[in-house]
């Protein structure tokens, strides 16, 4: 069973004292799959990716600005942000996890 990988996404996945952790899970491929642990006492950072991205808010809630549009997430909504898409996360509550797929494009 080369290449197996096990894991449990809670375990370790208290947030930092401040801002976001990324835990990589897996990276395969053209794949990269991540765990982001977040507290309250974030600075909103804007990011245009070069990979698509897929995120899911496992717990918690957040606002986000999606290329000029907030967008309100509660535990469980996922969103996805095409390649080269701004945005901002502008509010997180404390303990929030997210799970993030992030697909790059072949060369």
């Amino acid at each position: 069973m080369d290449g197996l990988q096990q894991g449990n996404f809670f375990k370790d996945a208290a947030p930092p004292a401040s801002g976001e952790r990324f835990d990589t899970l897996l990276a395969h491929r053209n794949l990269v799959i991540e765990r982001i642990a977040s507290t309250s006492r974030i600075t909103s950072q804007l990011y245009v990716q070069q990979q698509d991205e897929w995120v899911m808010l496992v717990q918690g809630d957040a606002m986000l600005d999606v290329a000029g549009r907030q967008v309100a997430l509660a535990a469980g909504d996922y969103l996805f942000l095409p390649a080269q898409t701004p945005h901002t996360l502008l509010r997180v509550s404390d303990g929030a996890l997210w799970l993030a797929l992030h697909l790059s494009h072949g060369e």
